[in-house]
């Protein structure tokens, strides 16, 4: 193997470690975000909003490390497409991290209150998140344009439990107007997790182009 391709291998899947590892940071903000408004734990909301900035300079260290191995070894075709995919990927993971913040400084607002209702409906959103954040990173790593778009199909799951959230919280508000505060935080939370799923859309959309040099974009 030429030398300089070894390196370049290597420096490859140092960036793809990079990435994945930037993935699992951000599941895991997402998850505690949740967790903290569900359990009303305003300390843990508040290390996830705290926690965003080791998000988002991660972000641009990857950023930082695709430029210079565009610059220093010049990829062509699929290496390249590659590079520019992660430096999409990650600017959608780590606006994935600002809405997991927003999400746990909602919680922090909510946790000296009683909780509006039981909290069904945005665990499983925040379940199928989780999987989608996952499975668009297998896609990019595979490069498997399939998985890609079966993941992305999975963006119509959260809009239905959106949908269903923001019905059922509309509700508690023409009741009793003391709720509008309380539903209105949940609404922006379910929101903002809708939000991380069509940035998940936004990376299936880059993989598929990375793998095929065709770009689709979705409408599920």
């Amino acid at each position: 193997m030429d030398g300089s391709r070894g390196l370049f291998d290597q420096q490859l899947t140092d960036l793809r470690d990079n990435i994945l590892y930037l993935g699992d940071i951000v599941k895991i903000a997402i998850e505690q975000a949740v967790r903290a408004l569900k359990e009303q734990d305003e300390d843990l909301a508040r290390q996830v909003v705290s926690g965003d900035e080791v998000i988002n300079v991660k972000r641009y260290e990857i950023e930082e490390q695709c430029l210079t191995l565009i610059a220093t070894q010049q990829p062509a075709a699929s290496d390249l497409r590659a590079i520019v995919a992660a430096i999409h990927i990650v600017t959608e993971l780590e606006r994935m991290g600002d809405y997991a913040a927003g999400i746990a400084e909602l919680g922090a607002r909510l946790a000296d209150q009683p909780l509006l209702k039981p909290l069904i409906d945005v665990p499983r959103m925040t379940k199928i998140d989780k999987e989608m954040i996952q499975a668009s990173l297998e896609a990019y790593l595979k490069c498997d344009p399939d998985l890609a778009l079966e993941t992305a199909k999975r963006d119509a799951e959260v809009d239905q439990l959106y949908n269903q959230v923001y019905r059922e919280l509309l509700t508690y508000m023409l009741e009793d107007p003391r709720n509008i505060t309380r539903a209105t935080y949940l609404l922006w939370v379910a929101h903002k997790l809708e939000r991380i799923a069509d940035r998940v859309t936004n990376i299936c959309e880059r993989v598929i182009f990375m793998s095929t040099g065709e770009f689709k974009e979705f409408n599920f």
